[in-house]
This record gives structure tokens, sequence and C-alpha cells, in this order.
């Protein structure tokens, strides 16, 4: 990696960087990439990194323009670096809680916030995450050891394109392909006459295992790679094709007399149990090792002495900032969800410190641990305050939050670092892109989700971060006691399982960890219904079979088309909310 960082670039004029066509560029792509974010996570959990789609779609862009006009200047490296950190930052700005606490939140008080005020409260978070950011940066960025793998990949991007202009126009033709064959593929499947779900038997419809004609979901699993893929598979059989039916026939879960069709909200709310245990507890035993680990590496002189110099170059500005983005978490929490203030200040320092846990995860292990984070500050705040779902919830999405998008701008100041780009300028690029991702995320998810309680933990929405997060807060707050005694042994037992998969995975050489089922797969896979599931998990076997027999192919076309699939589908989904709220007026 440290090889790849030091490959020579063109040269370019660093002057020109934070111009405003990359930041209108970088804007314009954000406002269209956050819906895709927005809408995968309420549907499957997970999200997707935008930066190698803005870099591609930027520089085709703005190289097809100067090839057409000897007056424009040539798209430098560094308007590109600004065109990506603003468009991933708006992107990410789920991880500020639209698709997992914010709901959860909903669920259980019934408060939905107003449209500014949510949107104030994902800003504020996110802003939060930026300044803690900002002072990781000297010590962790001269941190050898820490290599930042997503930052690198992002980085490896840039060079391609650079060097081979005709590649980078080559893959965003497979792109744009994908994503109309996968939006028209949604377009049709909105009749209902055109693409039915179809199920071999009415038992295994019940048992949620029908087709989804889904190439979002296909390409999904393009991306996650055969592990998470085939671990998807077992967890479902496991799930909805095991545990299930034992459900039903023991009247654990009694569905309505003569019941038809997918009975996924009956199911999920008995299968969630373990399936949350186990990811939490896997998660959480990784987490801890994997620090335990870190920790235990010797510190180099050269690191000791640049971050020495670095802390020497103290200026007040970014220590104001800092100061305003606290008091406007604060604030917000004693003010939306009359939070006591001696409490909201609380998450303020555990925001700092899981932002360093998140931090020196990601850039070692490339994983961003964003869901851990916030089950262990659930966990920290249920011990500090039991029994209070806002502080459990919103108090916990501040330190997740903030942590989640301070782990995205460490990768954009990672690729800063090797092309000599100025960091405050990646900063404000930063918090443009979070303002922006603030204003449309909200809307979408108002558009997708208008009432909260009647769509989401539903078939067609089963928003398996909402699921984890409200069933974390209702056991701190309620306490195991409130539980069914069969449900606590499915929480022993997952907890178990979790432990064990995740102390493993840890501890194990990564060549025989990478035949471990992933933790995080196994536990989804009890929350998703099984279309879901095998839809992913077909899409992983196909990636997978098209990389043993095309391996060059797979290499420069795999992630790209993937990305196209994921996006097309997702931006006609919005799409089509949008027009239905239209009709509607």
């Amino acid at each position: 990696m440290e090889h790849v960082a030091s490959t020579a670039l063109p040269e370019v004029r660093v002057e020109r960087e934070l111009s405003p066509r990359a930041v209108l560029t970088g804007a314009v792509l954000g406002i269209l990439l956050t819906p895709s974010n927005v809408y995968a996570g309420l549907k499957i959990g997970w999200s997707f990194n935008m930066s190698i789609i803005a870099l591609l779609v930027g520089f085709a862009l703005w190289q097809g323009l100067v090839g057409r006009s000897t007056h424009r200047p040539t798209w430098s490296l560094h308007e590109s670096n600004i065109n990506q950190t603003v468009a991933s930052a708006a992107a990410s700005i789920v991880s500020g809680g639209l698709v997992a606490p914010i709901p959860a939140y909903t669920l259980l008080t019934g408060h939905q916030l107003d449209p500014l005020p949510m949107m104030a409260w994902v800003f504020s978070v996110s802003f939060l995450g930026i300044w803690i950011a900002w002072y990781l940066r000297p010590a962790l960025l001269n941190d050898h050891d820490l290599k930042f793998p997503e930052g690198m990949a992002t980085l490896e991007t840039l060079q391609q394109i650079y060097h081979h202009g005709q590649e980078a126009m080559t893959r965003i033709k497979v792109l744009c392909s994908a994503a109309l064959l996968s939006g028209l593929v949604k377009w049709v499947d909105g009749f209902a006459w055109a693409i039915p779900r179809w199920a071999p038997t009415p038992t295994l419809e019940r048992l949620t295992f029908t087709v989804d004609p889904s190439l979002m979901l296909i390409g999904f699993g393009g991306i996650i790679g055969i592990r998470v893929g085939l671990t998807l598979l077992l967890g479902a059989a496991l799930a909805w094709g095991g545990l299930a039916p034992w459900l039903i026939d023991h009247a654990l879960v009694v569905l309505a007399p003569n019941a038809s069709g997918p009975q996924f909200a009956a199911l999920v709310e008995w299968l969630l149990w373990p399936g949350v245990s186990l990811m939490v507890c896997a998660t959480l035993t990784a987490l801890a090792l994997r620090l335990l680990q870190v920790t235990r590496r010797p510190p180099r002189a050269p690191r000791a002495n640049q971050a020495a110099r670095a802390r020497g170059r103290w200026s007040p500005w970014p220590a104001s900032g800092l100061l305003v983005a606290s008091a406007l978490v604060v604030s917000l929490q004693v003010l939306l969800f009359g939070i006591d203030g001696w409490m909201a200040l609380l998450s303020i320092p555990l925001a700092v410190c899981l932002a360093v846990v998140a931090a020196r995860v990601v850039g070692a292990t490339g994983i961003a641990p964003i869901g851990a984070i916030g089950k262990l500050s659930q966990l920290g705040f249920g011990l500090v305050a039991p029994g209070q779902v806002a502080i459990n919830l919103m108090s916990a999405n501040t330190a997740g939050g903030a942590a989640g998008q301070s782990t995205d701008l460490m990768n954009d100041f990672k690729v800063g670092q090797a092309i000599g780009a100025t960091p405050h300028k990646q900063l404000i690029a930063q918090c443009i892109g979070i303002a922006i991702g603030s204003v449309v995320g909200v809307l979408v998810y108002l558009v997708l989700i208008p009432d909260p309680k009647a769509l989401l933990l539903t078939e067609q929405w089963p928003a398996p971060a909402v699921a984890t997060w409200k069933a974390v807060a209702e056991t701190l707050t309620q306490g195991l006691g409130a539980l069914a005694p069969e449900l606590r042994w499915a929480i022993a037992a997952g907890s178990a399982v979790g432990v064990v998969l995740g102390a493993l995975d840890s501890l194990l050489p990564r060549r025989a960890a990478r035949w471990l089922p992933s933790t995080a797969a196994l536990g989804l896979a009890f929350i998703l219904p099984a279309s879901i599931s095998l839809m992913m998990g077909l899409g992983a076997v196909l990636t997978w079979l098209v990389s043993c027999r095309w391996p060059s192919i797979a290499e420069r076309f795999a992630i790209t088309a993937a990305a196209g699939l994921i996006a097309g589908e997702s931006i006609m989904g919005v799409g089509a909310s949008f027009w239905e709220m239209l009709r509607a007026l």
C-alpha cells in the first residue's frame, strides 16, 4: 500500500482544488447518490461507499467537456478529490441515524420529528464527527500500521483514471448500462402483472421464500463477496427454513387463520432477537480483541515525532468548530428529545472515545464497525440511564453517528495526504457534503416512509438496522425479565454463538478465519426476508463464478456493474415514491 501511495501522478496545479465546479459537481452527484444509500439502508441495512462512483462520473463528465473545448482548464486531480469528498460525505449521511435510531425512536415513542428538526439533528451529529476527525488526523495518518484500505482503494482509482483515461470512460458505460437495466426492471416490476412474486409452494411463500426480481440485490451480492453471500444463504436456511416452521408448529408464533402470502411481520418479531444478539455479541467481541491487538503494537519513534510536530501547530479555529458542534448536538438533544443537559453532555466524550476506536479499526481493517459502535453506546447509556428510551437511542445516536462520519473523513484525509491535498479544504468539502446530504436524505426518508409504524419492519421495508436498535433499546429499558422465557433462551443462544464466532474471527489467522461464516451476515439473515437473502446470495455466487472464469473482466467491471445495478433501482424506487406523492396532492 505504501508503494501505491508513492506512485507518480500527473502534475497538477494545486491552487485549483476547492473550485466552484469541483464543489458543484460533488453536490450534484451527492444529490443523486444519497437516495441510493437511504433506500438501501431501509431495505437491507447496508449502504455503499460512493467515492469511486463520484470519481468516475466526475472525471468522465469534465474530461468529455474539456475534450470539446480548448478554453476549459483540465479537470485536475485535486478537483477530483474534492468532488468525491463532497459526494461521499452527502451519501454517508445515513450514518447520522436516518435509517436506524431515528426510525426506532419513532416506533418506540410514536414521536416523528418534523423535517427541519430532523435535518438539523442529522447534520449536527455528522458535523461533530468531522471535527473529531480533524483532531485525530495527525496521529492516525502518521501511524504506519494503519493503512486505511478503503481510502487506498479510492487512491488507486484516482491513479487509474489519470493514467488510463479511456478505461474510466469504459467503466462509465458499464455503470450507466447497468443502472438503466436495473431501473427498467424496477419500473416494470411496478406493474403487479408484469413480474409476479413466485414461490415453489404456499408453505414456502408463507416463510418468505419467494423470488424477488430485484437487480439491486444482485448488485449488493456482487459487492459483498462469496463468503458473506453464502453466509446469508446459510442464515436464511437456518432462520426461515428451520426455526420459523418450528416456531409455528409449537405455537410460539401464531399466524392468522388461513393466512396466505409471506408472513414476515409475524415471524420477524421472534427471529430478530437471536439474530440481533448474535450480531451484537460477535461484533463487540471481535472489536475488543482487535483493539487489544492494535494497542499491543509498539509505537514507532518517527510517528511520535510527527505527532508532536503536528500538536505544535495549534490553531484556534478547529477548537471553535468542535465547540460549536458540541453545543449544537447538546442543545438539540435537550430541545428535540427532552434529554437532561448533563446526560446530553456525556454523549460528547463518549463520541470522541468511540470515534477513536472506529477510526483505528477502519485504518487497520477497512471495516467500519458502526453497528458495533452504536450498540456499545446504547449499552453505555443503558447502564447510566436505565429505562429511558430517548437517551438510549438519541444520545447513543450522537456517539455512533459522529464515529461513522469521522471514519469517512479519515479515509478522505488518507487520500489527500497521498496526493498533497490541503486538509482544511477537504474539511470544508466534507461540511458542504453533509449539509446537502442532510436535506436530501431527510426528504427522501420522509417520502419513502411517511408512516414508520405502518411501513417499517415489513416485507417491503425490513429495515434491519431499525429492528436492531429498537430491540436493544427495548431490552435495556424494559429488562430481559419483560421477555418470554423462550425469547430469553434464544437471546442466550444467539449471544453464545456470537461470542464464539467473533473470537475465532479475531484470533485465527486470516487464511483460516475466511472459512468462518460472516457473523454480520448470519445475524442479518434472521432479520431480512429469505427472498432478500436468496437474491443477494445469488449475486455473490454469480460474481464469484465470473471471477473464476474471467478474472480480468471481473476485476475491471464487477464492482462498477454492481454499483450501477444498485443506483438504478434505488433511484427509480425513490422517483416512483415522489411521483406517487405528487399524484396524491
